[in-house]
């Protein structure tokens, strides 16, 4: 199909669900899904965004200011990952855990406010990946309109941009307690230090970060293209690191990559 084509087939999709809750993190993926659904479907479209201590505050901020322009019914609902069992010993299910919580807290507000169906902003890029969040997602019936029109991270850039959205380029972003090692326990104060430091780089003009954490270790992933940058400037940021609590300061020579905490995972989970 051509970009146009998987466009209609998502403009169509959502219209024949009526009325629609959409999962929003202001990120590309679900600003993007929440755009369209609103022009498709106008009032019969509300946005939920969840407050914890694994999403940044800029993230929550930004999410509330893009409802309130485009006028669009927004409930924000707290959901704090480390209050569900087992979750801060972080498993390898640790996506499945916080998605289906989320996604049932998400359904009580649906219910009250008369919606229908439930979305989220996974995309075909998504497939790929150990994804444990999309279990949850299949167990709850939750739609996902961009992977039903088979529509890429970069498709998806490229209408948000044909949309004027200033998301287009937004660089990708996930949850911080993507940023542990599976089996590393999630903590609130190592989320923070984590959650500090990223802003710190991205504050330097670095596009693309990832702060992994092991133990009391910082592995930092800047895009390859900046990689000399960040060694230049390391003065400007390491001895804020160090105050955060990181003992040492490391530099991922690979790069930037989504999922490279995965790398661990045994090839049978994986698949």
């Amino acid at each position: 199909m051509t970009l146009q084509e998987k466009n209609e087939v998502l403009r169509a999709y959502i219209k024949e669900m009526g009325s629609l809750a959409v999962a929003f993190s202001s990120g590309v993926d679900s600003t993007f899904l929440l755009k369209t659904a609103h022009e498709v479907l106008g009032d019969q479209v509300i946005a939920v965004t969840a407050r914890s201590c694994s999403f940044p505050e800029r993230e929550l901020r930004e999410a509330m200011e893009f409802c309130k322009k485009e006028g669009i019914r927004h409930f924000i609902v707290d959901s704090e990952e480390l209050d569900i069992e087992g979750f801060e010993s972080n498993p390898k299910n640790r996506c499945y855990l916080c998605k289906h919580e989320l996604f049932e807290k998400i359904a009580v507000i649906a219910k009250e406010q008369g919606i229908a169906e439930i979305a989220e902003g996974s995309n075909m890029d998504d497939n790929g990946d150990y994804r444990p969040g999309l279990i949850a997602v299949a167990e709850l019936n939750i739609k996902s309109p961009l992977r039903h029109a088979q529509l890429s991270k970069a498709d998806i850039r490229e209408l948000s941009k044909e949309m004027e959205l200033k998301t287009w380029d937004k660089q990708s972003f996930a949850c911080l307690s993507s940023r542990f090692v599976y089996g590393e326990t999630i903590s609130r104060e190592k989320l923070s230090m984590v959650d500090k430091a990223e802003q710190r780089l991205l504050d330097m003009g670095f596009y693309q970060v990832r702060v992994r954490i092991h133990g009391t270790i910082a592995r930092i992933e800047v895009l390859p293209t900046q990689l000399e940058k960040l060694v230049a400037r390391r003065e400007e940021f390491t001895p804020y690191f160090h105050e955060l609590g990181f003992s040492y300061i490391a530099m991922d020579l690979d790069g930037y990559r989504t999922g490279s905490m995965n790398a661990t995972l045994d090839e049978a989970v994986v698949s």
